[in-house]
């Protein structure tokens, strides 16, 4: 009793612990989010009154996608060795300085321009690639298993609500011509938030609220120190379950990836013509209350329901990709309507058109299907891996999930160059290729239960070595 009582405690802390990283997140992800809104304006800095690159911007967004999966896969086995907060702290200063650099850029000189922004991205695409695997190493010994769902999703609604409001602020200071304030402004931000996490956090011991090492690891003179070697990655990495969450990452990012990039060259280009500011505010208005609905009240409900029978996850996952991929491509098939540019720019008018009221119906129904996704697949991780695995793991899934972003935006380039335009075309290619995910997280029902088993085994297992251990440190027979 006493034993779940110290757990319930940690409940309320964790939160106070970890709120520089929201902090750090948020202005990490208006950074990040700030691309992908900008993918029509940043096409009119390179090359001034030609927004039709579809194939050169399609390559900026999957270079912000593939630079993260590469930097995730180097930087995740650092993560399982080494200090996560010193590796956060290093993280915060390559994603500050390339975007105060990108504020520097000459404009207007087309590849050179746009040559300058990849190695930027580049960088920041790198660097970004350690902070999400951090953030699963690190609250996988701070944030309670109970009230995992929670927390992703409140990291999520803060990602989210930081990306979409960073949306409007970016899209109105751009069309103005404030780009450059804008990368200034929001590299200073992120170098500032990382000195919040620098001065107030301090590094967790790893495996401290795992419930086989709990009791073991609360004597602060045993320390888990077990490292991955090739047997156990064998045992446990390679796990069914994870072959299958690795796999399908490819093919839903895929899906998530061409989302907004479909979205916003559709509705921003013409015949439809919505400005930059005015599809901020729509995305914002609709997605984000979206995500937070979903968030609130189905994390919630997740945790619940896992509480009980952990599996559930898993169909809570397939719900949630198979209601996204639906809603996503009923969006391109509405009865769209042209507009002029000064009528793209009047949210007034366009808010009084039931298109955008539909449009903004199923962009709200779309994200909260998606934020399922994140809130349960990070839980489902952390249960069927070892705490010295976390950051590799996370960082493998998250090599592939970049690759299938990256994959995405390119290929909606390539199709739409291929088939003139035609984006109802170019989604129904899109929809086919998130079918496989939703196939091997059926098939993931079978193998699940047995994969965490295993797990809960080994802990247990090393939790009586670490117990002998320490009494044999102890023992003055031993001596």
């Amino acid at each position: 009793m006493k034993k779940k009582e110290d757990r319930e405690d940690l409940k309320g802390s964790y939160n106070k612990k970890l709120w520089p990283l929201y902090l750090l997140n948020g202005f990490q992800s208006i950074a990040f989010g700030g691309f992908i809104i900008l993918i029509v304006p940043l096409s009119e800095i390179f090359w001034p009154g030609d927004t039709t690159h579809f194939i050169e911007m399609g390559l900026l967004y999957s270079t912000l996608s593939w630079t993260s999966a590469i930097g995730g896969l180097l930087l995740g086995r650092l993560i399982d060795k080494y200090s996560r907060k010193l590796i956060i702290i290093i993280i915060s200063i390559f994603r500050g300085f390339p975007m105060i650099l990108l504020g520097f850029a000459i404009a207007g000189q087309g590849i050179n321009t746009w040559t300058y922004f990849i190695v930027m991205i580049a960088i920041f695409g790198f660097s970004a690639g350690g902070s999400w695997p951090c953030v699963i190493s690190l609250s996988n010994d701070i944030v309670p298993r109970n009230y995992r769902s929670r927390f992703f999703g409140l990291y999520e609604i803060i990602r989210r609500s930081s990306n979409m409001g960073g949306w409007l602020i970016v899209t109105y200071l751009v069309q103005y011509g404030f780009w450059r304030e804008y990368f200034w402004g929001i590299g200073i931000l992120i170098l500032f938030s990382g000195g919040i996490f620098a001065i107030h956090n301090k590094e967790p011991k790893r495996g401290a609220i795992q419930e086989e090492l709990y009791d073991v690891l609360k004597d602060e003179s045993i320390v888990y120190d077990f490292q991955i070697d090739k047997k156990m990655i064998k045992e446990t990495m390679l796990s069914k379950t994870n072959i299958v969450a690795l796999i399908e990452g490819i093919f839903t990012w895929i899906l998530m990836s061409s989302l907004n990039f479909l979205i916003l060259n559709f509705i921003q280009n013409p015949p439809i013509n919505i400005s930059e500011f005015s599809t901020a505010v729509f995305l914002v208005f609709f997605g984000l209350t979206g995500g937070v609905f979903s968030q609130l009240v189905f994390a919630r409900m997740s945790d619940k329901l896992a509480e009980k029978k952990s599996i559930i996850r898993l169909p809570i996952i397939v719900m949630s990709i198979a209601g996204g991929l639906a809603t996503f491509a009923v969006f391109f098939f509405l009865p769209w309507q042209p507009f002029t540019p000064e009528q793209g720019k009047d949210i007034f008018f366009l808010l009084t058109l039931p298109i955008i009221w539909i449009m903004g119906t199923l962009f709200f129904t779309s994200r909260s299907f998606f934020s399922l996704y994140i809130s349960n697949q990070a839980p489902v991780l952390q249960e069927i891996n070892l705490p010295e695995a976390q950051g590799q793991i996370i960082s493998w899934n998250q090599f592939l999930e970049a690759f299938g972003r990256g994959i995405g935006p390119t290929l909606c380039g390539v199709l739409l160059e291929v088939t003139n335009k035609n984006y109802q075309l170019t989604v129904l290619i899109v929809v086919v290729c998130i079918l496989p995910g939703i196939v091997l997280w059926l098939l993931a029902l079978k193998w699940y239960p047995n994969d965490r088993k295993n797990i809960k085994k080994i802990l247990k297992q090393r939790a009586e070595l670490l117990k002998s251990q320490n009494r044999q440190k102890f023992n003055p027979d031993t001596i």
